[in-house]
């Protein structure tokens, strides 16, 4: 049995090296076009730029790990399938159930460096690619806005955006925590749209159709609610280039978040994204574990040699579950379904789809 589980783990090297390589590879290349245009139309530094390039490989790497994993166990056992390997084991009176042994192991060992690659090192190579693209962007005060993320930059202010496209800005929620324990103020708007103050580091920004909660004179300690077309403000961004660059929920470790979440619920603030992205970092690190025990079975039934083909059916299944990750995301941000069971949707329907198919090929 140990010459058997030496050949499957060696069997598995190469493709695993070639899918990460090629996968990780074909993902930079996708941002290489943004970061080509900063050096050619915003004369930005190849030093800088390189910097930011090589940030992008761990960031990517917790999508690109798993998916290699999903691969690697396609391609070998489909093999083993096709080259009637599986059936000579078999023959040999060794259960297939033996053969996730070695897989199990491995998709423990890769789920424990994801944890850490997820809990410490994607943290932070994200916020030292965000400080990066700060001082890019220092003479640019838009720089600061991003969508789908807690925005602290702005003094007394805490701003999340749903989504931003140009200078329009939709679904803004603006909360404003006032002193002495009082409730925190919140402006909602559907749309808006910004515009920078030449020469200074603020920003005009015009909110369209949605409620602001207004002092209420009689009572300080109480707002009460306004519906508006239109409501201005100025945001001012002072400090410019000194100021700290504050970490977005993905540029923090759990720890963090968690911290970060006791906080917000302290002074009412939704803190549904940042929930989200606490159970998103630990359900991603299973997920290569997740994806080994999905494709033994998938591999082992198909019966197909085509490298091609099982690639193809490999990325076909990464992209299912990532598209269901996404959606359950959406869906917890928003605060529609609650996050911490949401966000584990996908491992659940994952993981029961691979031990219903490993029970029937192991009974067969």
């Amino acid at each position: 049995m140990k010459i058997l589980r030496n050949y499957i783990l060696r069997e598995c090297v190469t493709p695993f090296l070639l899918s990460l390589g090629v996968l990780t590879c074909v993902f930079l290349l996708g941002n290489l076009i943004r970061l080509a245009n900063m050096v050619i139309n915003k004369g930005v530094s190849l030093n800088l730029i390189g910097k930011i390039f090589v940030l992008y490989i761990p960031l990517l790497l917790g999508y690109t790990l798993p998916i290699a994993c999903l691969v690697t166990v396609i391609l070998t056992f489909s093999r083993f399938s096709a080259d009637n390997e599986i059936l000579a084991i078999r023959a040999s009176g060794i259960h297939l159930r033996k053969l996730l042994a070695p897989l199990i192991a491995l998709g423990i060992i890769v789920s424990l460096f994801s944890i850490v690659l997820n809990e410490k090192i994607i943290p932070y190579a994200h916020h030292e690619q965000r400080k990066l693209f700060k001082n890019i962007g220092a003479s640019n005060p838009t720089a600061i806005l991003e969508a789908g993320s807690f925005i602290n930059a702005f003094k007394d202010q805490i701003i999340f955006i749903y989504k931003i496209e140009g200078n329009r800005l939709y679904n803004i929620h603006i909360y404003q925590p006032q002193p002495d324990n009082k409730p925190t103020r919140t402006i909602i708007a559907r749309e808006g749209e910004f515009t920078p103050v030449p020469g200074e580091n603020k920003i005009k920004l015009k909110l369209m159709n949605g409620t602001s909660d207004e002092p209420n004179f009689e009572n300080p300690n109480s707002f009460y609610k306004l519906n508006f077309k239109n409501y201005f403000m100025t945001l001012d961004l002072s400090g410019g280039e000194k100021q700290k660059v504050d970490k977005k929920p993905k540029g923090m470790t759990l720890k963090e978040l968690s911290d970060k979440i006791k906080t917000f619920d302290k002074i009412s603030v939704d803190s549904s994204p940042l929930i989200a992205e606490y159970h998103r970092k630990i359900s991603w690190s299973f997920s290569a574990f997740l994806f080994i025990l999905l494709g033994f079975p998938i591999a082992v039934i198909t019966h197909r040699r085509e490298r091609s083909a099982n690639v193809g059916l490999a990325v076909l299944c990464a992209a299912a579950y990532y598209l269901l990750s996404l959606g359950c995301e959406g869906l917890s941000i928003q605060n529609i379904t609650p996050p911490a069971i949401t966000m584990w949707i996908p491992n659940i329907v994952g993981g029961a789809i691979a031990i219903f198919l490993n029970y029937k090929l192991c009974k067969s």
